[in-house]
């Protein structure tokens, strides 16, 4: 099994930045990519940002592209997400999520693992 460890999050200005992070604990060896959804109150999940592990262009997406930026390999299994010029609509709540098998956004059930989420809140 695997543990995703969420931090960072909290409230801010718009315009301001926050930086989030995650970690991944327990049977990683099979972890291949990592990822960050968020969600809004009333809206669908939606994803934000995924990296392979071992190369690979990020995914992102078009709203957060040039100021959200989701971190490369680091000998470990983490990815954190540097979130910069923060606006109301990025609001709600964040969630990491790993894969053993895919990348990106197109299919969110096939994420093998969940984080609990983390507030994001970002005024006016």
């Amino acid at each position: 099994q695997v543990q995703l460890m969420e931090s960072g999050g909290g409230s801010v200005e718009a315009g301001g930045s926050l930086r989030l992070s995650c970690i991944a604990s327990g049977n990683t060896a099979d972890i291949t990519c990592m990822a960050w959804f968020r969600q809004a109150p009333g809206k669908n999940r939606e994803g934000v940002a995924a990296r392979w592990f071992g190369g690979g262009a990020p995914y992102y997406l078009y709203s957060v592209m040039g100021r959200f930026t989701i971190s490369e390999d680091n000998g470990d299994y983490s990815r954190d997400l540097q979130m910069n010029n923060l606006k109301p609509e990025d609001t709600g709540t964040y969630y990491c999520a790993a894969s053993r098998t895919i990348c990106g956004f197109g299919t969110p059930s096939a994420y093998d693992y969940w984080g609990k989420g983390i507030r994001v809140t970002v005024s006016s």
